[in-house]
């Protein structure tokens, strides 16, 4: 007679496998982070709603008379409800079908490395179609007068608003780069589903994408990036029975396995609440470049 509750290989295999894959994901979260230089996620409670802002000074005289009173300059910030908080749910199966005929690490471990590098994208898929919206718009007849200006115009639009800044970020597309540079022989990495380049053109990093538009150079300052984050190991979710493996002190997300016997599939689920940031609208340049652009006299 089998003895009951015992811990089987099987069972250290799942756990294994869970922890592996948080770890990777919350470990290609921290390299990126060391490459933007932004600060450390941000906790937020479900349902957290978060805000774009858009900042403003209005400078009065400074030409006072002698003993009157110095006038206060007009600090305005101005927020727009940007996204609520929530919990994003996830699920990959592996049928016992699939992993007798192709083996377990390719129906197993290569199905969860594609499925890691999906949820990445997700979250930076989000980020880029919201850089889209930055308010520092304008538009040059060159690239390279594009890649310069989106620089000069976050540098300007922080120093205006009174607001550090220490490197600035880019975010262009991919065929316009390769384009720019021809033959040149660049070295790009990745992170994180991001390509990138290290100390281009002036700017710290510069990351390069299909999800950017062609003929745009989008800029921010790493000050102005932010990852918020809802943790997925709520204890109330134990109680209920939902138990996800997460990773350290920042847990970014959750991850099951259990096997469904009813279907005999493999059943992988992962739970996480993210969202990459740039709080400060008139913080984003997002400069057109049109080599047929004539400026309005």
């Amino acid at each position: 007679m089998s003895a009951q509750n015992v811990t089987k290989e099987a069972n250290i295999n799942v756990t294994a496998r869970e922890i592996d894959f948080v770890t990777r994901f919350g470990k290609s979260w921290e390299h990126l982070q060391e490459i933007m230089g932004i600060m450390r996620p941000v906790k937020k409670e479900l349902g957290s709603v978060l805000k774009s802002k858009t900042a403003s000074v209005t400078l009065q005289s400074g030409a006072v008379p002698e003993g009157d009173e110095v006038p206060y300059s007009l600090s305005e910030v101005t927020e727009k409800p940007y996204a609520e908080m929530t919990f994003e749910k996830f699920k990959k199966g592996v049928t016992a079908e699939a992993i007798k005929k192709w083996g377990y690490d390719v129906a197993v471990q290569k199905t969860d490395d594609a499925f890691l590098a999906q949820l990445q994208n997700n979250i930076t898929d989000r980020f880029y179609t919201y850089l889209a919206t930055g308010e520092l718009t304008e538009t040059y007849t060159t690239y390279q007068m594009a890649l310069a200006m989106a620089l000069g115009l976050c540098k300007d639009a922080f120093k205006t608003m009174h607001l550090t800044t220490t490197k600035i970020v880019g975010f262009v597309n991919t065929l316009d780069v390769y384009e720019y540079l021809g033959s040149a022989n660049i070295t790009v990495q990745s992170e994180f589903g991001m390509d990138y380049i290290k100390n281009f053109m002036g700017y710290e990093t510069i990351f390069i994408s299909s999800e950017i538009e062609r003929g745009k150079v989008i800029a921010t300052p790493v000050e102005n990036i932010v990852l918020y984050y809802v943790d997925p190991s709520d204890s109330d979710f134990e109680k209920a029975g939902l138990v996800y493996t997460v990773d350290g002190e920042t847990n970014l997300i959750g991850f099951h396995i259990e096997g469904n016997y009813g279907t005999v599939v493999s059943d992988n689920f992962a739970l996480m609440g993210l969202t990459l940031f740039a709080e400060y609208l008139n913080g984003i340049a997002v400069v057109t470049y049109d080599p047929d652009y004539t400026p309005e006299p």
